[in-house]
């Protein structure tokens, strides 16, 4: 993920860009595991924004889940 990219811009994407993103992130994820684990990776800070990145993306993906079951999501409750 590009540096900067916020739960907000997150947000505008597509179920389908999201789950392409998810994938991404976490063989990107892996791939920095262990090229940490063979002293190759550089910027070691690197596994943890990824680990960061991928938990903010699956919180998303996580809140359309839990809406897109609620039968009433998004409707204001009625006065009566």
């Amino acid at each position: 993920m590009a540096k900067g990219t916020t739960a907000k811009d997150l947000r505008t994407k597509s179920g389908d860009e999201l789950t392409e993103l998810v994938a991404t992130t976490k063989s990107k994820l892996f791939q920095s595991r262990f090229e940490n684990y063979t002293n190759r990776l550089n910027d070691t800070a690197q596994v943890r924004k990824l680990r960061r990145d991928l938990a903010r993306m699956n919180t998303i993906v996580s809140e359309r889940r839990i809406t897109a079951a609620k039968p009433n999501a998004g409707k204001a409750k009625s006065e009566g």
